[in-house]
């Protein structure tokens, strides 16, 4: 079981140049990290919003994360740090007891004698990698995957269980990399002669920078002709799909089921929904908010908090707002009549006082 005094714990975020100081006692055990509600003796827990500070009276936990403004509310031992929810976040790296994808590489799996692979990396059961791959220093490659000719994986990077990295992609530093990803598959290319689709190659690639982690099951496609490129420190969520050659800035994070049409560029520090749907062939800005479910069909050339669609609504209102939706061509030519009307109908004479 993971043990940890609180006073090692606040040396810990020190390090990761979080300042935490410590209110109560030092000595105490950490087993454990959990919710305000759901505490017991032994845990931390956190408090990020000060609305919710009545719930420090019945919280079990021996420790609480807060600020210096909630520490007069608070009847236990404390982390005294500026960014509560970033202490969590460290925190929990601190104390994370997930296993690694694989240790050691696997008797099962097939690695061709033209890869190259470096000190430290492990590879799980059943993985292939095919010739020409370089896999530099501590590596991990979960079982099941599938790694293409010439791909390149960087130092420290980690893939679950049953990722698949086609021919020639490269993936940087750090990365990582969940189960039923797919990097690399061909883009949605096809012409068309007479109703009948002819396939294009996709002749490009993917290019993953540093600290890139993609959720499971979430694919990126390779380029037609340039590549689809996913900057340093982005976030992708899981079930998304990102088509051929999009362009992703750096740290921008990308929520679940997200959908990105091919050829679109995407700027630094961004931050999209669930469920978003962008059209491609065009660019949105650095810093760009799009809240969930938006449906962006334009370009966005200025930072800013962008949404689309209908909040839910009870169903009797919202099936008299979709009608009034359905019927607004019609209101607005009627609209139309009227101020033709209006404007045609000449202003009476003014009275004489």
């Amino acid at each position: 079981m993971f043990s940890i005094r609180l006073a090692d714990l606040a040396q810990q975020l020190a390090k990761k140049d979080l300042v935490a100081q410590v209110q109560g006692d030092g000595n105490l055990i950490v087993t454990g990290l959990a919710s305000i509600q759901s505490a017991r003796a032994g845990q931390i827990t956190f408090l990020s919003n000060s609305g919710n500070r009545e719930q420090l009276v019945n919280c079990q936990a021996s420790a609480v994360v807060l600020t210096e403004a909630d520490l007069p509310f608070c009847q236990m031992a404390a982390l005294i740090v500026n960014n509560p929810y970033l202490a969590y976040a460290y925190i929990a790296q601190i104390m994370d007891t997930t296993p690694q994808p694989a240790q050691g590489i696997e008797p099962s799996a097939i690695v061709s004698k033209q890869a190259t692979i470096g000190k430290q990396v492990s590879i799980g059961a059943n993985s292939v990698i095919e010739s020409g791959v370089i896999i530099e220093d501590n590596v991990i490659i979960g079982a099941g995957c599938f790694i293409g000719k010439n791909t390149r994986i960087g130092t420290g990077s980690r893939l679950w269980a049953n990722v698949s990295v086609y021919h020639e992609v490269s993936i940087g530093k750090c990365c990582l990399i969940h189960s039923g990803a797919v990097i690399g598959a061909d883009g949605f290319g096809y012409a068309n002669n007479r109703g009948k689709w002819i396939k294009i190659p996709q002749l490009g690639t993917v290019k993953i920078g540093d600290h890139v982690e993609i959720g499971a099951s979430t694919t990126v496609d390779r380029g037609a002709l340039d590549n689809t490129i996913i900057g340093n420190g982005v976030i992708i969520d899981n079930q998304c799909q990102i088509a051929h050659n999009v362009m992703i800035g750096e740290n921008t994070a990308i929520a679940g089921g997200v959908i990105m049409a091919g050829s679109l560029t995407i700027g630094r520090d961004c931050q999209i929904g669930g469920a978003s749907v962008i059209n491609g062939h065009m660019e949105i800005a650095d810093k760009v908010v799009i809240t969930g479910m938006g449906m962006v069909m334009r370009p966005i050339k200025n930072p800013g908090v962008y949404s689309s669609g209908i909040p839910l609504q009870p169903n009797k209102i919202w099936r008299k707002t979709a009608a009034l939706v359905m019927n607004i061509a019609n209101l607005s030519q009627r609209l139309k009549r009227i101020e033709r009307k209006i404007d045609a109908t000449p202003l009476p004479e003014a009275v004489n006082k």
